[in-house]
């Protein structure tokens, strides 16, 4: 197993400048009218789900952060049955 895992890496340290070489001087493409529609749509839903979290956010703070004057507690009722 160790005779293994020596010649993978072995392999891997001997092929990294190769593969790295491999990409210089390719050009970049720039994108067709697809793609930046795909990119605009996924920045959509971003937005859109931002709006009602943002809401949700603030609702929480406040009604965290808010005041609320709490009623005292009932005073515990026995029930009893009159006696006829």
């Amino acid at each position: 197993m160790k005779k293994m895992i020596s010649m993978l890496a072995n392999t891997m340290v001997a092929l990294t400048p190769t593969l790295a070489a491999a990409q210089v001087g390719k050009e970049e493409g720039g994108g067709g009218i697809m793609v930046w529609l795909f990119m605009g749509f996924g920045a959509l839903i971003i937005v859109f789900q931002l709006f009602p979290g943002l809401a949700l956010f603030a609702a929480m703070l406040k009604e965290i952060f808010s005041h609320v004057s709490e009623k005292a507690p009932l005073p515990a009722t026995t029930k009893t049955k009159d006696k006829v």
